[in-house]
């Protein structure tokens, strides 16, 4: 199991790095990242903090902690110069709040996201041929959410993906301990949205991938 979206206290999450990653490591995690919420306000701040908690804490754990953030309802114009700081300052994995159906994001952000250097879309709603083209040409995932209300357009991001060949990953979108996706469920969410257990397996695979280049 590998988890590239996932939020601490640092943003709107309940817990502290350290029962974060022990919660997970007890689900047979192989790595977690976390990526709190962010703007220009403040990932400056979270970045920093997440890779000493990364340093203190992988050590002691079978799960590997990622550091991350997610850039969330950035207007489109600033994704990329935020992407880019963020990276300098050592962020891991860096995630864009895509165009959820559920919350006002701006129009466009999926877009200039995908433009931006970022390695992971966060529940993009319903995004575009053109954007998920373009998601494939990057080697950018898009989610599969298992989160409520994200998860409403699952089915609409994979038929896609699969169509246009761009790469996916099945995230829990975590905020508390209720949250983290055991095995079963991550498949379930997979098989949810119309893929098959081959399917499945592949994404699993790119995630590992993915972080074994970290």
């Amino acid at each position: 199991m590998i988890d590239l979206h996932t939020h601490c206290f640092f943003s709107d999450g309940e817990l502290v790095p350290a029962e974060h990653l022990r919660r997970v490591e007890v689900l047979g995690y192989q790595a977690i990242a976390i990526t709190d919420h962010a703007d220009s306000s403040n990932f400056d701040f979270i970045i920093p903090r997440l890779l000493q908690a990364a340093k203190d804490l992988n050590p002691h754990s079978t799960t590997r902690l990622l550091a991350g953030i997610e850039l969330t309802h950035v207007p489109p114009g600033l994704v990329a110069e935020l992407a880019a700081k963020a990276r300098t300052l050592g962020a891991q994995v860096i995630v864009a709040h895509g165009e959820t159906v559920v919350e006002p994001v701006h129009p466009g952000t999926n877009r200039a996201s995908l433009e931006a250097d970022i390695d992971l879309l966060a529940h993009p709603g319903l995004i575009s041929v053109e954007d998920v083209k373009l998601a494939a040409q990057k080697g950018i995932f898009l989610e599969l959410s298992g989160r409520k209300g994200h998860s409403l357009t699952n089915g609409h991001v994979a038929a896609l993906a699969l169509k246009y060949g761009a790469r996916l990953a099945v995230n829990a979108d975590a905020h508390g301990p209720g949250d983290f996706l055991s095995a079963q469920m991550a498949e379930t969410v997979a098989r949810g949205a119309g893929l098959s257990q081959e399917q499945y397996g592949k994404i699993r695979q790119d995630m590992r991938d993915f972080v074994k280049g970290l």
